[in-house]
Parts: C-alpha cells; structure tokens; sequence
C-alpha cells in the first residue's frame, strides 16, 4: 500500500482504547548552572513531558441494560468516554508507565490515559470548565 508523502506521518497512525500517542519535548543538555547531562539521566526522570499528536476514542462502555424495554432501538456501534487530551496538549505523565516506539527515525510515546498527571492546554477557554 502506498501512502501520500506529503500526509504527516501520524495520519498512518491509529491510537487504541484509552491511549495517547505523545511527541516527547527535546530534553535540555545542559543545567541551569551549565552542567552536561548525558542522555541516560534524563531519561531516568520518572515524570516526562511532551505534545499529545493523538487520542484513542476513549474507555470503552458496554450497552445500557435495558432489557425490559424491548421496543428500543439498539445502538450497534461501539460507545465510548472520551478522553480529556486534546491534540496540541503538552502532557505531564508518568514515564514509566509509556511505551516508546519508533517509526520513520522519529520516537513517539504511547501513554496510557491513567499515566498522564496534567495536561496544559493554552487556547482553551476556561469559562467552559467555571461555569
């Protein structure tokens, strides 16, 4: 099968379940104070962060039980609870708990919903969440 090379390379990708496929932040090589830090401790660090690139269509939930109402139509496609993570979101989430893959010499994480501690999202309209 021949793929579009001008699609991104994450349009091939389809997440699972109650996944998120994260693009890792490049880590800083040096402190602060100007102190080389080689690769291996950095990814010692049990709290990692970078961009979600996509979701998974969430947990999925079994049909309602509503058996005694036999004149109902039934819904015959999967249903599932969303995820919180958007695409474009940076995610504080527990390292090892993340999964690293690497496709065309690019690393992605794969993270399971229940590792990501914060998301920071910068356009979002907060007066959705403050009523």
């Amino acid at each position: 099968m021949l793929f579009d090379k001008r699609r991104n390379v994450t349009d091939k990708f389809i997440v699972v379940g109650d996944r998120v496929l994260i693009k890792p932040k490049s880590l800083d090589e040096t402190t602060k104070s100007g102190i080389y830090l080689p690769p291996g401790i950095q990814e010692k660090a049990k709290i990692q962060s970078g961009y979600v690139l996509k979701t998974g269509p969430g947990y999925p939930v079994g049909p309602p039980s509503d058996t005694d109402e036999p004149w109902k139509e039934r819904a015959e496609s999967p249903q599932y609870i969303p995820l919180q993570a958007k695409t474009g979101d940076l995610a504080i989430f527990v390292q090892n708990s993340a999964y690293e893959i690497e496709y065309e010499d690019e690393r992605y994480l794969i993270v399971p919903n229940s590792a990501i501690l914060l998301l920071i999202r910068e356009n979002d309209d907060l007066e959705d969440y403050l009523g």
